[in-house]
């Protein structure tokens, strides 16, 4: 099942649909009310879903603006050096435990929205990336029951503003400028996905390949995450969770290359569809209050 957070010309209101084919089926009026996060809580229930939105009539997706799947998670983490070929592109040595790090909420972005790039930068990189959303209130799970958890799937674009990351060992600055955590188009239930450790993923920038792997390739996978995180911090409903990048970034590549304004940059994860930003301008406008 694919759930997704959209809204409507001339109506600012989030609402949550149900994606089949080229059309969305709204689940407010149908019997299903609330946002993503309120849907996680409750339990997705995938045959009421289905039996309250079958043969109900859809919006076209061409005619919705898409956002991220949860518009403002509570916490969005992201782990660092987590493929081989990417630790070997960096220079860095193979982490012996996980390297997690913040990215701030107000990072979180729509799939096909705009991305900054930054006044104060042009090291501007982006990081194609499987994130998952915790679905149920967790702490000290063990590994083996970690799915228990898992809501969903969905493409993320960890974009990365590399002068400002590497300035200091927590990443979070260079990790978390506005409009810098693209992710969706949609949620994408387990059952659907299958096995979250085999999914092709890819990176392209302006129809150029970048990144390309699977994510059979992870050295810490999904369920580790979760056994890991958990010993440490309560994972809380609607959390999203970057379960880190491939090879391929645009740091590395010699000599390096850096999106600029007007790159359009892709990202596609098997059986997840794919999201797609365009760089523009950041407005160097003062805003208090």
């Amino acid at each position: 099942m694919k759930l997704a957070t959209y809204s409507t010309p001339g109506d600012a209101t989030r609402r949550v649909g149900i994606v089949r084919d080229d059309e969305i089926v709204p689940l407010a009026g149908n019997g299903i009310e609330g946002d993503m996060t309120s849907l996680l809580e409750a339990g997705i229930d995938n045959d009421a879903i289905e039996a309250a939105t079958t043969g109900k009539s859809g919006l076209p997706l061409s005619s919705v603006t898409l956002h991220a799947p949860v518009p403002l998670p509570g916490k969005i983490l992201a782990i660092g050096l987590n493929y081989g070929d990417h630790i070997a592109e960096t220079g860095f040595e193979k982490p012996e435990f996980q390297m997690w790090f913040n990215k701030q909420r107000n990072c979180a972005n729509g799939p096909y929205a705009d991305i900054n790039l930054p006044v104060v930068s042009d090291k501007l990189d982006y990081e194609a990336e499987l994130c998952l959303v915790i679905g149920k209130r967790c702490k000290h799970v063990p590994t083996e029951r970690a799915h228990e958890v898992i809501g969903g799937y969905f493409c993320g674009n960890d974009v990365s503003v590399r002068d400002w990351q590497l300035r200091v060992p927590t990443f979070q600055i260079g990790k978390s400028f506005d409009t810098h955590g693209p992710m969706g188009p949609w949620l994408v239930t387990p059952d659907e996905v299958g096995d979250p450790h085999d999914l092709d993923i890819l990176a392209t920038v302006n129809g150029e390949q970048r990144q390309k792997s699977n994510t059979r390739h992870l050295i810490f996978n999904c369920f580790d995450a979760i056994a890991h995180l958990s010993k440490s911090c309560t994972l809380d409903v609607g959390d999203v969770l970057f379960m880190g990048t491939p090879g391929g970034v645009g740091v590395a590549m010699k000599p390096p290359s850096f999106m600029k304004v007007g790159d359009v940059v892709r990202v596609e994860i098997e059986k997840l569809g794919y999201i797609e930003n365009t760089v523009v301008a950041e407005n160097d406008e003062t805003i208090i209050g």
